[in-house]
């Protein structure tokens, strides 16, 4: 029908309708079995002035969700509950002790893209912190998480503790910035046209379709 869709998903770990977007996105790719997506995972920080220690996830969203903005946050939760079992995910936001900083995490899904690991990577690291409540800005987390996935525990551990792709990571996030992205998830496809939000399945394969009838050139 076409060459192949590739598809850019601009995305943070710490952001709930990222992982129900991954999981729409997963139900999408299966509603258009005859055409082929090639998909990236890229980086976005939602708040990178987070200390590399973290700050407490209560006090964190009371300060963001404050007065007004209070409803708005319950709101998003019980959409969000609502809508995880049908995606085959578990939301425990009460049992979220840290919001991490989540450069590492980032650069941790660049090294699994690298060894062909970056799908069962951003799984794990969604459902470390959402499901399981454990502290995804923490290096030894990350590289337990990264053996788990069949990446070098060991090696990880020492990467995390350089700075190894620190500086690219940013400078991918800006670019997606100056590009005019600003909440994620956000799917760009082919180059051409983007798609914004934790869209249903069947929108997200409407966008594939449009894009396999409209091969980027070159």
């Amino acid at each position: 029908m076409s060459k192949t869709v590739t598809v850019d998903i601009v995305a943070d770990i710490v952001c709930p309708w990222c992982w129900l977007g991954k999981r729409n996105w997963d139900a999408a790719v299966k509603l258009t079995p005859g055409i082929k997506t090639q998909v990236t995972w890229r980086p976005f920080q939602l708040d990178a002035s987070i200390a590399p220690e973290g700050k407490p996830y209560r006090e964190y969203m009371k300060a963001k969700f404050s007065g007004e903005n209070a409803s708005r946050w319950q709101q998003m939760r019980d959409h969000l509950e609502a809508a995880a079992p049908e995606a085959g995910i578990h939301f425990d936001f009460d049992n979220i002790p840290i919001r991490p900083n989540t450069l590492n995490a980032h650069r941790l899904l660049r090294w699994a893209t690298g060894q062909d690991r970056v799908e069962p990577m951003i799984e794990a690291l969604f459902e470390a912190f959402f499901a399981n409540g454990r502290d995804i800005g923490d290096p030894a987390v990350l590289a337990e998480l990264a053996g788990s996935v069949g990446l070098e525990e060991q090696l990880t551990a020492d990467l995390l503790a350089g700075d190894a792709d620190r500086k690219q990571i940013v400078e991918e996030e800006q670019f997606y910035r100056d590009l005019g992205v600003s909440g994620v998830p956000c799917y760009i496809f082919n180059g051409q046209f983007a798609v914004s939000g934790a869209q249903p399945a069947e929108e997200l394969a409407k966008a594939i379709r449009e894009a396999a009838a409209n091969p980027a050139s070159g």
